[in-house]
């Protein structure tokens, strides 16, 4: 489950706790739109709002290491 993308981790736990959509949204303080982008994969998203609904999974976003030699291979 730690290896799942933001989008299916999120869908995923909330699937598990059974709410809705709105149900967690309204949850999470966020709004539905939001949190439907959200599950969707959208790119580009608020950090603070996405922490907002990753605090009901007691998780946050945070820096992560990664290997970088093929992005500096031209």
């Amino acid at each position: 489950m730690d290896n799942l993308p933001l989008n299916e981790y999120v869908k995923t736990k909330r699937r598990m706790l059974g709410l809705s959509r709105e149900e967690f949204a309204q949850k999470a303080g966020v709004g539905l739109r939001f949190l439907r982008e959200l599950e969707q994969g959208k790119e580009t998203l608020k950090i603070d709002k996405v922490n907002q609904v990753l605090k009901l999974f007691g998780m946050q976003l945070g820096v992560v290491s990664m290997d970088r030699t093929n992005l500096l291979e031209p």
